[in-house]
């Protein structure tokens, strides 16, 4: 027999079949003062691989917690006192009113604004606020490969980690995918040092002597090689490159539009209202 039906059997049995609704066909479940909790208001939350018997216990672990919860509301409801009460009522309204022009407000900008943000805006933004933008922690542009101490063409790869030939780089990635637990060029994307310092045996003291002085790097334990090879680098408390902030800068831009949207769009409605005698302010002064 099917599981829904079972449990339609199942709660007529238990509840008898003198509901209130007899007429509309849905079948009550639980009543709890004047609330009725229906069949079909019950959620399909049963778990694969349920028995009937299994779906029959979680149905009813639903109901226990509506009445339990809905006991606890006719409770609350019968003992709060007018001021509380006045005061659920306004919070209420306000939190409908505010989700109601959230939603509004969000209509009208996928609708109407302009997302679209050139590079000569980027530019000028990044160029105006450079103090907005000075690097918290060391970057690099660079190459990293561990690879097995016992790989072979270690040199090979050594020489060809160095190099800035594309068709090395090529050949490069060719052996690493071979041989290497892990070869990363970040896309070739500026990084944090400290992304690439944890995956070393040791830890790199003093990052900015070490990038000053460093264009290639190998380090070893027991069991691996590592080679890091830096491209290019900038030092904290620098000002970060355009494209390492590019992202952010489109976040700030693409904030102070939607502020100055909204603002646009409350006063457009607001001299619209003044303009056709749909909000007006009474003098009341004597």
């Amino acid at each position: 027999m099917n599981r829904f039906v079972c449990l339609v059997v199942l709660m007529l049995l238990l509840y008898g079949c003198n509901s209130p609704d007899k007429k509309s066909g849905r079948l009550p479940v639980a009543k709890v003062g004047n609330t009725i909790l229906y069949y079909d208001q019950i959620p399909q939350i049963f778990q694969p691989g349920e028995t009937e018997t299994d779906s029959a216990a979680t149905v009813q672990n639903y109901i226990n917690r509506w009445a339990r919860k809905e006991l606890l509301l006719q409770k609350a409801e019968e003992n709060l006192t007018p001021e509380y009460r006045d005061e659920i009522a306004r919070q209420i309204e306000e939190t409908r009113a505010n989700l109601l022009i959230y939603q509004y407000q969000r209509q009208m900008m996928l609708e109407k604004m302009d997302t679209v943000i050139s590079d000569t805006e980027l530019e000028k933004y990044y160029s105006e606020n450079q103090g907005s933008f000075m690097l918290t922690s060391n970057i690099v542009k660079g190459l990293f490969i561990k690879i097995p101490a016992e790989t072979p063409n270690v040199l090979k790869i050594k020489s060809l980690a160095r190099s800035s030939k594309q068709e090395d780089l090529q050949e490069l990635e060719i052996l690493c995918y071979q041989f290497a637990d892990k070869f990363d060029d970040f896309n070739e994307e500026w990084i944090t040092l400290d992304r690439i310092s944890v995956e070393l045996p040791e830890e790199i003291n003093n990052q900015e002597s070490f990038l000053r002085r460093t264009t290639f790097y190998e380090t070893a334990d027991s069991d691996y090689l590592y080679l890091l090879t830096i491209r290019d680098y900038r030092l904290r408390s620098t000002l970060a490159p355009i494209e390492y902030v590019k992202e952010d800068i489109k976040r700030m831009i693409w904030n102070i539009r939607r502020i100055e949207f909204i603002q646009s769009l409350e006063n457009g409605i607001y001299n619209d209202a003044l303009k056709n005698n749909i909000f007006m302010i009474y003098n009341n002064q004597k």
